[in-house]
């Protein structure tokens, strides 16, 4: 589902009605597959819309597969995997329901009885391949007793507003913890399309609602377009280590001090010996 929602007074927020992805119309698959760059695109509209908000606007779902591991080109520039793919939500010339709308998209997660699920978070000093951005999250499903990881979602504290994003064109990115899913999305006609009829006994079903925008929604207002983007895989989420880059400041900023030290005594050492060594006793 997506949400929309403004603040109607101080610390009070104002829901719309929901955008609820199974009552989309879809269209073909076929038109948007490429089986060279592995990639394909979902695009939908809602079967009725009275308010007029999706006249010139949509809602898609982009899936970009690896063959290897590596790193996406354009931002956020997510490190992936061979075993992970890219899925990216898009919503472009959507009109909002009023001036400050903020919107908020629903992500549910389906495991296996007994699988765990944690969301984590990882804080780096490093911004050089997502600039202005330090956390990454990741929800993590996890054997019974912890001891491996089964599969993960991944994504950058930021969305964007722009079909080529650059830094400026960061929007806030929030996620509101990891729930139980309640009886609307387990008899989802997309969930147990895809699951059978397991839904509820064999396989437990969460969900994360992740919220973009600023204080004021001015970002969409002005551009109405909105990207966010997660890698989706099996096994252990890809961590980031420091680039040669940082690695290369951090030695610069560290050693030009000791540098510093090491000549400083250099040169008082040899001065006081030159100071000796033109002494001459009286005697």
């Amino acid at each position: 589902q997506v949400f929309e929602y403004s603040e109607a007074k101080l610390e009070e927020e104002l829901f719309y009605p929901t955008y609820d992805l199974a009552d989309f119309s879809w269209d073909s698959i076929n038109r948007t597959l490429n089986h060279t760059a592995l990639t394909a695109e979902f695009t939908g509209i809602p079967a009725t819309d009275p308010g007029g908000s999706f006249s010139n606007g949509s809602v898609a779902f982009r899936v970009t597969a690896y063959e290897a591991g590596g790193r996406d080109g354009p931002l956020p520039s997510l490190l992936h995997t061979a075993n992970s793919s890219k899925v990216e939500f898009v919503l472009a010339g959507v009109a909002p329901r009023s001036n400050g709308s903020r919107f908020m998209l629903e992500v549910a997660t389906v495991e296996e009885m007994g699988v765990t699920q944690k969301l984590q978070s990882t804080r780096s000093i490093d911004d050089e391949y997502t600039p202005t951005i330090f956390e990454t999250l990741s929800l993590v499903a996890e054997s019974q007793n912890g001891s491996s990881a089964l599969g993960f979602l991944q994504w950058k504290a930021t969305a964007y507003g722009s079909r080529t994003p650059r830094r400026e064109d960061g929007i806030q990115c929030r996620s509101q913890g990891l729930q139980e899913a309640n009886w609307t999305l387990l008899v989802s006609s997309i969930v147990r399309a895809y699951f059978g009829e397991g839904v509820g006994s064999t396989y437990t079903v969460s969900a994360i609602n992740i919220s973009f925008g600023g204080e004021d929604g001015k970002v969409y207002q002005e551009k109405r377009y909105l990207s966010w983007s997660a890698l989706l895989g099996f096994g252990q989420p890809p961590k980031d280590t420091f680039s040669p880059l940082v690695i290369s400041i951090m030695a610069v900023a560290l050693g030009t001090p000791l540098a510093m030290l090491l000549v400083g005594s250099c040169v008082v050492l040899f001065s006081q010996r030159k100071h000796y060594s033109e002494y001459e006793p009286i005697n």
